[in-house]
């Protein structure tokens, strides 16, 4: 599939089939978040991969949606500030910004394997924390379910290009 043609068939799955994922197509999704561009190459993120069966209950504490736990994983992308490049003139931090790289690369290389993601940021953050295990000088940034979509696209909303974007000054 294109690049722009991807784009346009990935969207956010909110029910998903019990059906295994493929060793192969995890490993590809997974080659494709090490791929991600970062900040000077820092790479300061990881995928921690959940198996859901067994573990609806203490994930449930992490996001209390039912189809959160339908898939048969769940991946947690965190970013490690101490390994991130920073910004000279006013410190900032990139590791948020490069885990969402990392995550957004996750979302379309398994919408290419014909699996189902959605991106989730309203988890419980020290949930996330106690059922993974996540030290505090990491920072659990996005979750997505990870399995065969048992639903359909809708209609996506999209703001106009005009309401997004600016040519030369703001």
């Amino acid at each position: 599939m294109d690049l722009q043609k991807l784009i346009r068939a990935r969207y956010s799955v909110r029910a998903y089939k019990p059906d295994p994922i493929e060793d192969e197509k995890l490993e590809r999704i997974l080659e494709a978040a090490r791929l991600a561009p970062t900040a000077a190459n820092r790479q300061p993120f990881r995928v921690i991969v959940v198996e859901t069966g067994g573990r609806e209950e203490a994930l449930g504490r992490v996001y209390g949606r039912d189809w959160f736990v339908q898939a048969p994983l769940v991946l947690c992308v965190c970013a490690v500030p101490s390994e991130a490049w920073v910004r000279r003139h006013d410190g900032w931090n990139a590791a948020e910004v490069d885990a969402t790289i990392a995550m957004t690369h996750i979302t379309l290389a398994a919408a290419e394997e014909g699996l189902g993601t959605c991106w989730i940021a309203a988890f419980d953050p020290s949930a996330a924390r106690e059922v993974l295990g996540v030290p505090p000088e990491v920072i659990p940034s996005a979750f997505t379910p990870l399995g065969y979509a048992a639903d359909a696209a809708g209609p996506k909303k999209r703001r106009s290009l005009a309401d997004l974007v600016r040519r030369d000054r703001w």
